[in-house]
């Protein structure tokens, strides 16, 4: 994964953002191997919906997550439950079915 660490992208109160499979990072951030495993986690996701999708149905599912969970809307968007439910396996992405984020919909 390629990473690239500047003062602009990411916006202020945010330390990293995986955009098309390139991680961009704050300025001062340490990047762990837990991040690195969270965010090709993501990129795994673009991948499988070719990008553009993946980032409408986020957006989206986002929306809608925002109505029931309020501020908790984030954590509970699929493609995050599956990546935070996994980051920690280091074997994850070696065993991991296609569109695995399916199953953290509900």
């Amino acid at each position: 994964m390629k990473i690239i660490e500047n003062t602009i992208i990411p916006f202020k109160d945010f330390e990293a953002i995986n955009l098309f499979g390139v991680l961009f990072v704050r300025k001062g951030v340490t990047v762990t191997a837990h991040t690195i495993r969270h965010e090709t986690i993501h990129t795994r996701q673009m991948q499988e919906l070719l990008f553009v999708p993946f980032y409408v149905l986020y957006v989206f599912e986002w929306l809608v997550k925002l109505c029931f969970y309020g501020k908790q809307a984030y954590r509970n968007i699929s493609f995050e439950r599956e990546a935070y439910a996994n980051d920690e396996d280091t074997c994850y992405l070696l065993i991991r079915q296609h569109f695995a984020f399916l199953k953290y919909i509900f």
